[in-house]
């Protein structure tokens, strides 16, 4: 009995990480974007749906799961620095919060929309994305792991090196972490700060469309326009776990939440709605001990 309960406890924290990364995923989006703009971007599960929409499209005709992603991928990068310079930036201007928020709700709802409208038909309830990786297990020594898992883990892996290697080891990096932390200073120097956030809201949306193909490839049925709501709950309980402005907090803060999630479904599933009071239990909980989350810095003001 006690064996199989580890084995149990061990499918269920595999099943875990697979979740968490694509959570963590949507989360790195979402602190890209909340450091470059100070902004929370509600619409970038909706973003994210879209750009999977995209690859689904492209699979349809033909395409191969993999150049699909690639495609959508380059799509979305230039709609979401679109998106930045035409949608969020002339509002941007008003210094309102509360106007960019609005803006975001009313993007999530408008695209949405606009993917029901183009990629359901009618009398369709669900589209199927084939799957990104095969089936069957990995064979360790002592444990198997499914290869889906494997792969959702190592697109994870290579999102955050090429990050690191962009932010850290190239001047665009530079520039975009100078515009995060001094907009004004940073356009003293040369630094176009509308650019780089451009590329900023572009990075985010890429980001979400591997996210998005991972959520909608999992061999669990098709998907509709409501795929990436959940998730994006998650990535924000993601983001607020390891804090808004630490993107090692996002990655981590997903995996913590997809582990956190599985476990509490297979162990106290029977409590209905429990499988979102954990995580946002586990967001009450840290933010009351540590208000910038567990990897968030510390922001000191002079008086």
């Amino acid at each position: 009995m006690d064996a199989l309960n580890d084995s149990l406890f061990v499918t269920q924290f595999l099943n875990g990480i697979g979740l968490g990364a694509v959570y963590a995923s949507v989360a790195l989006a979402l602190v890209i974007i909340y450091r470059t703009t100070g902004l929370l971007n509600f619409a970038q599960g909706e973003m994210a749906l879209f750009s999977t929409f995209v690859t689904w499209w492209l699979t349809e005709r033909g395409v191969a799961i993999w150049p699909a992603l690639l495609g959508s991928m380059v799509f979305s990068f230039f709609a979401g620095a679109a998106i930045e310079r035409l949608i969020i930036r002339p509002v941007e201007k008003s210094k309102n919060q509360l106007n960019l928020v609005i803006v975001t709700l009313g993007l999530f709802l408008a695209i949405n929309a606009v993917c029901q409208l183009l990629f359901i038909k009618p009398g369709q309830d669900q589209v199927l994305m084939p799957l990104m990786f095969p089936g069957g297990k990995l064979n360790l020594i002592v444990i198997d792991i499914p290869w889906a898992i494997v792969g959702r883990a190592a697109v994870l892996a290579v999102e955050c090196a090429v990050l690191y290697l962009l932010l850290q080891k190239t001047k665009i990096g530079l520039a975009l972490r100078a515009v995060a932390s001094n907009p004004e200073s940073s356009r003293l120097v040369g630094i176009n700060p509308g650019t780089m956030l451009m590329l900023g809201w572009g990075i985010a949306a890429v980001l979400g469309a591997v996210a998005g193909t991972m959520a909608a490839s999992r061999g669990l049925g098709g998907f509709d326009t409501s795929l990436m709501q959940q998730v994006l709950v998650y990535a924000f309980a993601a983001a607020a776990l390891g804090g808004f402005d630490s993107p090692l907090g996002a990655v981590v803060g997903g995996l913590i939440v997809g582990v956190a999630r599985t476990l509490t479904v297979q162990y106290i599933g029977w409590l209905e709605g429990i499988d979102l009071i954990v995580p946002l239990g586990l967001i009450f909980v840290v933010l009351l001990v540590r208000p910038n989350g567990l990897f968030g810095r510390n922001i000191v003001e002079r008086v």
